[in-house]
């Protein structure tokens, strides 16, 4: 029986994952991989011939002007060069649910406040590629700005062929299952909990170890992912540099007969083959890199005496764009805290936002919505559409009074993707079965509290404070 090409892999060692996988910390930082010792050139990135007979590429992921505080490139010294492939063509069948340009023509402009529940992971086979889906964004990865987010349901690794997102950088959230991620750069164990930022250009495999998985993508176009400032917050908080993790350089040399190259290119997919594995990357050196982050590590800041915080405070990573304090897209947590605020309404207020904001939930509940809101679930509410604590939250609170003491909420994770730009919701998201359409009714039940008579005493209670000092009184009538 003759071996397919991941029987071989199998017995290389190469078909699995070591549970220990070492990675380098830091953010932004210029690191430097090799899997063989020697095999970086010393004092120059391209020398006529490279150690051990390596191929010299670079990959850029911005333009070679860009101010070098904001320069990102890489260069990879691998055993055959990512140019050796045939001709690209269109992917058959076509994937008819990824959108990269959003207009008329494929989206829908929708204010309605929006919630799905957690889809159902396919019963026939479906791997990372085929099991990714866009829910809404804005712009377009042609004209390199905006912003798409897609989810996605898989139950199979892929099969002797990598992805490779020419449109923008992903930020994947899983929700279900861990992902190992082989890419250019070296290899990623991404579990439930964790995000990894797989940045534009960049070839790589996912593998589902614990099969049946779900999550979250992030898509930015023409930008990448940077810390927030801190203000003054200060030096330390938030999500810490040393706590983004990157791969170490590994490779595998074995034939790969009919490897292929798909690449997401203006929304599309294209196949092109070639006859060896892209993870031929034998040594590394750059800042333009893939990267997880546990979101375990984040040290969130709250309000100590009254009032409920923006989200904005728990901002991990932020795209940004021209305009000073305005994010093409902000990732932000609501992670395992205490409350303590007094006299507050402690759950998140009730708000319309110039920015719009989709959430997920990883696992546990989420403050705001005390049923509905599930682990795998998503929300979208639009520029300007009202949101806020459904019904059961508002009522729960008021209850509690003024006495409530500090509060730990635990286990949880839920996030939000916020943007500037307003959404375009995708036909298939608004006819999804798992949609929910009576989200808005988690709201109708909220009633009027509002009392005449409880204002009329305490506007004489204020006037009789106010007449024992008599000028102020005075002042107040004139």
């Amino acid at each position: 029986m003759e071996k397919t090409a991941v029987d071989v892999l199998k017995a290389h060692g190469l078909g699995t994952f070591p549970d220990n996988l070492e990675y380098q910390s830091g953010f932004g930082n210029d690191f430097s991989s090799e899997a063989i010792a020697g095999a970086l050139p010393r004092g120059q990135n391209s020398p006529l011939i490279c150690p051990f007979g390596l191929y010299a590429e670079q990959i850029s992921g911005t333009s070679f002007t860009s101010p070098r505080k904001l320069n990102q490139r890489s260069w990879l010294y691998r055993i055959k060069p990512s140019v050796t492939h045939e001709p690209f063509w269109p992917r058959e069948p076509s994937h008819k649910k990824l959108v990269s340009e959003f207009d008329r023509s494929n989206t829908v402009a929708n204010p309605t406040q929006l919630r799905w529940k957690p889809v159902d992971i396919p019963d026939s086979p479906t791997d990372f590629i085929d099991g990714l889906y866009t829910i809404c964004g804005a712009g377009s990865s042609f004209l390199r700005h905006g912003y798409a987010i897609h989810m996605y349901t898989a139950n199979k690794s892929m099969d002797n062929c990598a992805f490779c997102n020419a449109d923008g950088d992903f930020l994947v959230v899983p929700q279900q299952g861990r992902l190992w991620i082989t890419t250019e750069c070296g290899r990623l164990q991404v579990s439930p909990g964790e995000i990894v930022v797989l940045p534009q250009g960049f070839r790589f495999v996912v593998d589902l170890p614990d099969g049946p998985s779900r999550g979250y993508v992030a898509e930015v176009f023409g930008t990448h992912f940077q810390l927030p400032d801190l203000g003054p917050i200060g030096a330390n908080g938030l999500a810490a540099s040393r706590d983004f993790l990157t791969p170490t350089a590994w490779y595998e040399e074995v034939p790969r007969p009919g490897f292929t190259i798909v690449q997401k290119f203006g929304g599309e997919l294209f196949n092109a083959r070639q006859d060896f594995s892209p993870f031929n990357v034998v040594a590394w050196h750059g800042n333009y890199v893939p990267y997880k982050y546990d979101l375990s590590k984040f040290c969130p800041y709250n309000t100590v005496l009254v009032d409920h915080g923006d989200p904005s405070i728990n901002t991990v990573l932020t795209a940004p764009t021209d305009k000073p304090g305005v994010a093409l897209l902000d990732f932000v947590i609501f992670p395992p805290r205490w409350l303590v605020a007094e006299h507050t309404f402690r759950p998140p207020y009730y708000h319309r936002n110039c920015m719009s904001e989709f959430m997920g939930l990883i696992h546990g509940g989420y403050e705001a919505k005390a049923d509905g809101f599930l682990p795998g679930g998503a929300s979208l509410h639009s520029c300007m559409t009202p949101h806020g604590p459904d019904t059961k939250t508002y009522e729960a609170t008021i209850a509690r009074g003024n006495e409530a003491g500090p509060h730990r909420i635990t286990d949880t994770m839920a996030f939000m993707f916020e943007s500037c730009l307003m959404p375009r919701t995708c036909p298939w998201a608004l006819e999804s079965p798992f949609r929910d359409h009576d989200y808005y009714q988690c709201w109708i039940g909220l009633k009027s509290h509002f009392s005449c008579e409880k204002m009329e005493v305490k506007t004489k209670d204020l006037l009789n404070g106010l007449d024992e000092n008599g000028s102020e009184h005075q002042s107040h009538h004139a």
